[in-house]
C-alpha cells in the first residue's frame, strides 16, 4: 500500500491519491481506531506539493491563514485537557477535526487548479459515495459489513447503541463504516449532491445516466440510515442547489423533480416511509434532543471561555454534573457541532470555527460567481452540499465527527480553491448557458 501510494505521488494522480486517503481515513483512522494515518500521509502529501511545485502543478498558500492559525491555537489546551482523560481523544480530535480539516483544506486547494480537475474530483467523490451506498444496502439486507471489525462488532452488541434498531420492530438502522447510521446519514445526505451536480451539468447522455444511477443508490441508502436530522439537511440542500444550479430552468424543475421522487418513493417503499414517519413522531426523539441542547448549554454557561476540554470521555463525565432530567442517559456530545465546540473548548473556538467556515463558503461563493455554466454548476452543488452538512450538524456532530470532517473540508477546499479563477481555470467562463 505504501509502495502503490509513493507511486501515484510520484505520477501526481493528486486527486485519486486524495481520494486514497479519505478511504484510509475512513475505515482505518475511524472504523478500526489507528487514528493518525491519514493525518500522516496528508502531511506527506503537502510536503512532497510543495517540494515538485511547478507551473503545470502550481502552490498557493493556505487561505484564511489567520483564522486557521487562530484556530489551531486556541484548541491546543483542550485538547490536552481532554487527551488526559481518554488517549482515544487525545490522538482524534486535535490530528482530524483541527490539524487534519487544515490538512484537506490546503489539499483541496491545490489538487483541483481548472475546470477539468473539479469535474474529476466530483466523478471520484461520487464513487466513493456510491460505493460505501451500495455497502450500507448491502449491511441493511444482509446485516453483515464487509471487511468487518470485531472490535466494532462488540460495541454494536452493547445496550448503549440499541437506539440502532427501530422501536418495536427488527429493522436496524444502517450505519455502514460510520458505525452511527445519524452519522452515516449525514454523510450520504452531504454527497449527494456531488452526482446531482454532474448530472446537471454533464451534456453526455451515458454520463447523465451514470450521475443519475449513483443518485439513486445514494438516496435508496439515505433511506436505510432513517436519520431525521440527515433528512432535514438534505431538503435545506435541494433548495441551496435551486439557487445555485446555474441555470434558470433547474430553479424550476429541481422542486418538481423532487416532489415526483417524493411519491415515487412513497409509492415503491411504503413501509421503509411509514417506519420513517414512525421514528419521526416516536416518544424522546425530539425531547431528548433538546434535552441534550439544553444540558450544553448549561455546561457552556459554567464553562464560556476554554470549555470543559476537547473529548467524548471528559464530556461525558463533567456534562452529568449539569445534565438536565429530561436527559434521562448521559451522552459524549451535545450531538450539535456548534455546542460541541463551545462546551468542549469555549465560546471563542466556536466562533473562530463558525468564522472560519463562514469564510471558506464566501470564498467558494466567489468561485461560483466566476463562473458560468457547467463549473458554476458544480461549485454550486458542492456549496449545497456543505450547506446540507451544516444544517446536519445542528442535529448531529457532523462538522466534528473524525472522519466526516476531514471529508467536507476536502470538498470546501476544493470548490474554493482560488487556482479556479485563474487564468487557467477561468475559461470556463464563456461557457454557453
Amino acid at each position: 500500500m505504501a509502495l502503490v501510494f509513493t507511486i501515484l505521488v510520484i505520477l501526481r494522480l493528486d486527486i485519486l491519491t486524495a481520494m486514497i486517503v479519505v478511504v484510509i481515513h475512513l475505515y482505518a483512522d475511524w472504523y478500526l481506531g489507528l487514528h493518525l494515518i491519514a493525518p500522516l500521509l496528508a502531511i506527506m502529501l503537502l510536503i512532497a506539493y510543495y517540494l515538485t511545485r511547478s507551473t503545470r502543478h502550481p502552490w498557493v498558500q493556505l487561505r484564511c491563514f489567520w483564522l486557521w492559525g487562530l484556530f489551531l491555537g486556541f484548541t491546543i489546551y483542550p485538547a490536552i485537557r481532554g487527551g488526559l482523560v481518554m488517549t482515544y481523544d487525545a490522538a482524534s480530535f486535535y490530528p482530524s477535526d483541527i490539524m487534519g480539516a487544515l490538512l484537506m483544506y490546503w489539499i483541496g486547494s491545490l489538487i483541483v487548479y481548472d475546470k477539468w480537475r473539479l469535474r474529476f474530483f466530483f466523478f471520484l467523490f461520487s464513487c466513493l459515495a456510491s460505493l460505501l451506498a451500495l455497502h450500507t444496502l448491502y449491511q441493511n439486507f444482509t446485516g453483515t459489513i464487509l471487511f468487518a471489525s470485531s472490535k466494532v462488532a462488540v460495541f454494536l452488541s452493547q445496550s448503549d447503541v440499541a437506539y440502532y434498531q427501530m422501536s418495536g420492530t427488527n429493522v436496524q438502522r444502517t450505519g455502514s463504516f460510520f458505525i452511527d447510521p445519524n452519522w452515516n446519514g449525514a454523510f450520504l445526505a452531504m454527497a449527494f449532491f456531488l452526482p446531482t451536480g454532474l448530472f446537471i451539468s454533464e451534456t453526455n447522455c451515458w454520463r447523465k445516466l451514470c450521475a443519475l444511477l449513483m443518485m439513486t443508490v445514494i438516496l435508496l441508502a439515505l433511506m436505510c440510515t432513517y436519520s431525521t436530522g440527515a433528512w432535514v439537511a438534505f431538503l435545506f440542500g435541494i433548495g441551496v442547489l435551486c439557487l445555485f444550479s446555474g441555470k434558470m430552468l433547474y430553479c424550476i424543475a429541481l422542486p418538481i423533480a423532487s416532489f415526483c421522487v417524493a411519491v415515487l418513493l412513497a409509492t415503491l417503499f411504503p413501509s421503509q416511509i411509514a417506519l420513517q414517519m414512525r421514528h419521526i413522531s416516536a416518544n424522546n426523539e425530539l425531547s431528548l434532543r433538546i434535552a441534550t441542547w439544553q444540558t450544553a448549554l448549561r455546561v457552556i454557561r459554567a464553562h464560556p471561555w476554554d470549555g470543559v476540554g476537547l473529548g467524548h470521555q471528559i464530556y461525558l463525565i463533567q456534562s452529568n454534573i449539569y445534565r438536565v432530567p429530561a436527559q434521562f442517559v448521559m451522552l459524549s456530545h451535545p450531538h450539535d457541532s456548534y455546542l460541541e465546540w463551545a462546551a468542549m473548548a469555549g465560546i471563542p473556538v466556536a466562533g473562530i470555527f463558525i468564522s472560519l467556515l463562514i469564510a471558506t463558503l464566501w470564498l467558494a461563493y466567489r468561485n461560483w460567481r466566476c463562473f458560468r455554466g457547467a463549473s458554476r454548476t458544480l461549485i454550486g452543488s458542492g456549496i449545497a452540499a456543505m450547506v446540507t452538512l451544516s444544517i446536519n450538524s445542528i442535529s448531529i456532530n457532523g462538522w466534528t465527527h473524525f472522519a466526516l470532517a476531514m471529508m467536507a473540508w476536502l470538498i470546501l477546499g476544493a470548490i474554493s480553491s482560488p487556482l479556479l479563477c485563474t487564468k487557467d481555470g477561468s475559461t470556463d467562463t464563456q461557457e454557453s448557458e
